[in-house]
Parts: C-alpha cells; sequence; structure tokens
C-alpha cells in the first residue's frame, strides 16, 4: 500500500507580495501585478509584466545573506524556502528531498552586463546554491519541463516519497523575466498589447510575470487544513514545439488519468485552476480538453490576471492560491475576463464567491506538447 501524502506550508514571492497572506489579501481586493514597463536592458519595446522589483526583493533579503552574493532569482527563491521553512511542521533531515523547478533559471547570467559567470546559468549549479543555503543532505532533483515544472514538481514530490525512502520533500519554484524571455515570446508574436484576459473574446497574448514559490510535501499529516495531495498525471501530445494539440489530447489524457487513479468523477471536482495563458490558441484547446473530460460545468479561474505568466513557477504559484481556496472555501475570480471566447463552455468564474470546497484540479501545460494535472482533497481535522 502506497503512503498517502500531504501537502502544506506555502510561501509565495510576487509583486503582489513576499508571503501568502499579502498574495491572497491582493487577490481578495481585485489587484494586479502587471503594468506596463520600459525596460531598455530588457527589451526595446514597452510592455506589459509582472515585475518584482529588485530593491525590494534586496531589502527583503538582508536578513537571510549578502545580496551581491546571489542573482535575483536565487534571492527569490531563498525567500519563498525560508518562508516555508519558517511555518512548517516539517524540519530538513536526511530523509528530506529538495525539489527545485523552473524554465529557464538563471538565463539573465549569460547576458554580458551579468556580474556573475555564465556557469550560474547551469541548472545544477542553481541547485547548489540553494541546496547549501539550507544544508539539504541529499542532491536536489531539478523540474525543467517548460510552463507545467511546477505542477510536475509536485506529481515527482509525490512519487518519490510514495516509491523510495524520503518522508518530506521540499519544492521551491521560480522564473525571472529577462532579455531572454521577453525576446521570445516577442518572435513568437505571443506578447498582449495590455494585460492579459483568459478565456475571454477580446485575449490577444500572454502578459509575462515572475515568481517563486514554496511548498512541502509529506508523509506526515498536518495537524490543521489537512490537503491530501490524491493523484497526478502528466502526458506529451508531441504536436508542436510551441503550439498545443488542437484537440486537447494530451491535457484530457492527463485529466483523465488522474481522475482514474484517484477514482473520482468529474462530477465530484469542486474548482478548477486551469492554465490560461490567454493565447489564442492555448485557451481554446484547454477548453476542448476539459469539454472532452466533462468539466465543462465546475467552476474555473486563471490566475494569470493577477501574476502573469510566471513561466516554470506558474503550476506551484498557482496551487498555493489553490490550496488557501480550498482552506477558506473561495472562488476567486478569474481576473480579465468579460466574455467567452473559446468554441466550448467553461464555467469561468466571474465574481469571487463562497463555496464548500473538497476537491481542487489543477491543470497546466507548455511548450513542447507538455501537460500535466494534480487532484487535490481537503480532508476534515481529525
Amino acid at each position: 500500500m502506497k503512503h498517502k501524502t500531504y501537502i502544506a506550508a506555502s510561501a509565495m514571492v510576487t509583486p503582489l507580495g513576499f508571503t501568502t497572506e499579502e498574495n491572497i489579501l491582493a487577490i481578495q481586493k481585485g489587484h494586479t501585478g502587471i503594468q506596463k514597463h520600459k525596460i531598455p536592458s530588457i527589451s526595446s519595446e514597452s510592455f506589459y509584466g509582472s515585475l518584482i522589483s529588485s530593491e525590494q526583493i534586496d531589502k527583503a533579503f538582508t536578513s537571510l545573506g549578502a545580496i551581491s552574493k546571489y542573482t535575483k532569482l536565487e534571492k527569490m527563491m531563498l525567500l519563498a524556502l525560508s518562508e516555508t521553512l519558517k511555518h512548517s511542521e516539517e524540519k530538513i533531515t536526511e530523509n528530506s528531498l529538495l525539489l527545485i523547478a523552473t524554465t529557464k533559471g538563471n538565463i539573465d547570467a549569460l547576458e554580458i552586463s551579468s556580474p556573475f559567470d555564465n556557469t550560474r546559468a547551469q541548472l545544477s549549479v542553481l541547485g547548489t546554491v540553494i541546496k547549501d543555503f539550507f544544508g539539504f543532505k541529499n542532491e536536489p532533483i531539478i523540474v525543467s519541463n517548460a510552463c507545467v515544472s511546477g505542477i510536475l514538481a509536485i506529481s515527482v514530490a509525490q512519487r518519490m516519497l510514495q516509491n523510495q525512502s524520503y518522508d518530506t520533500a521540499f519544492i521551491v519554484a521560480g522564473d525571472i523575466v529577462s532579455k531572454f524571455t521577453v525576446s521570445g515570446f516577442q518572435s513568437f508574436q505571443a506578447m498582449s498589447d495590455k494585460p492579459c484576459q483568459p478565456y475571454d473574446t477580446a485575449r490577444n497574448g500572454i502578459t509575462i510575470g515572475e515568481a517563486a514559490t514554496s511548498v512541502v510535501v509529506s508523509k506526515k499529516r498536518p495537524l490543521t487544513d489537512t490537503i491530501e495531495i490524491l493523484s497526478g498525471s502528466s502526458c506529451n501530445d508531441a504536436n508542436h514545439i510551441s503550439g498545443p494539440s488542437r484537440t486537447g489530447e494530451g491535457l484530457f489524457k492527463s485529466i483523465s488519468n488522474t481522475l482514474h487513479k484517484a477514482n473520482v468523477s468529474a462530477t465530484e471536482i469542486d474548482f478548477i485552476s486551469a492554465h490560461g495563458t490567454a493565447t489564442l490558441f492555448n485557451d481554446e484547446m484547454e477548453a476542448i480538453a476539459l469539454n472532452r473530460a466533462g468539466l465543462q460545468k465546475i467552476p474555473l479561474n486563471s490566475l494569470k490576471g493577477y501574476f502573469g505568466h510566471t513561466f516554470g513557477a506558474s503550476g506551484l504559484l498557482e496551487t498555493a492560491v489553490c490550496l488557501e481556496c480550498m482552506k477558506t472555501n473561495t472562488l476567486y475570480t478569474s481576473l480579465g475576463f468579460t466574455s467567452l471566447g473559446v468554441s466550448k463552455p467553461l464555467n469561468i468564474i466571474t465574481k469571487t464567491t463562497q463555496k464548500k470546497i473538497m476537491t481542487a484540479l489543477k491543470t497546466a501545460s507548455g511548450f513542447g506538447g507538455t501537460n500535466t494535472a494534480v487532484l487535490f482533497k481537503h480532508l476534515t481535522t481529525q
């Protein structure tokens, strides 16, 4: 019999705040981190993005270490994991695992203006920096699989705890906005010329963002606000290097396998935290996949209107918000949505409301045909 696994102690470092409480309060108030930016070192053109002030990060980090020793991303991720460790019932032991989820890591270290050696861009080096800072005994696992990285890390952690001798897994995910990422999405002509509007008729592209998030996964049931990871599944539709499957095949199979493994039906889902990047093709693909899975009537939102698309961090960041939704039985507005702009029906949340949330599904999709779904259940207090 496989061990049950539980998820807790989330931390979020975003433009909306450096703690979970600050971020949830901002979402409740309908605030967004998205602004129009003119940053010549990143792009010659103005762009909309959700960026964290380097000055604010440095100010917060001074209590942890020397600000000149670490990159912006490292400081964000160290702040997030430090916050999780501070509030967690679990401590780092010889049976603790460290998982790091990111799409591009310290990609800005490759820029000529970077004060860091370009070897800092290697994901293994990022892992070593975080491992050594906190004194983890085991080598970290790096999960870098496009924009599903953050949510995929939860599935990986669950499997490692169920099949190996680890007792806990600390996950930290992070990505930043850089010259590389901005120019890449500009070349795809995928950047919105306004704050993104997931699933909306007027949507015309993504808004990029940066964030770091951390959670702890454990075999030990927490004393309060217990949320169990029921199951997870991933599927690559092998459709295109950047374009999603027109039939939603990979996401549909990820969702179907996840529900099947947990022996949960579509009608038992109370809430879906979806990917919702606001590109024409992604949102349409999701609508098709969710309808194929029989989930078109389940309340759904995208959080991209609050944080932008934070790449590999997005899945974990949005999971952390999802956990808070389950604890407080709150469905948050899908910011930026006015009228449905996809061909299949979806139950988009247009007003923050209270609803009992016992079972929630988190989905994500990414470049290269990657798709992941993870199912969570809120358990009653013992």
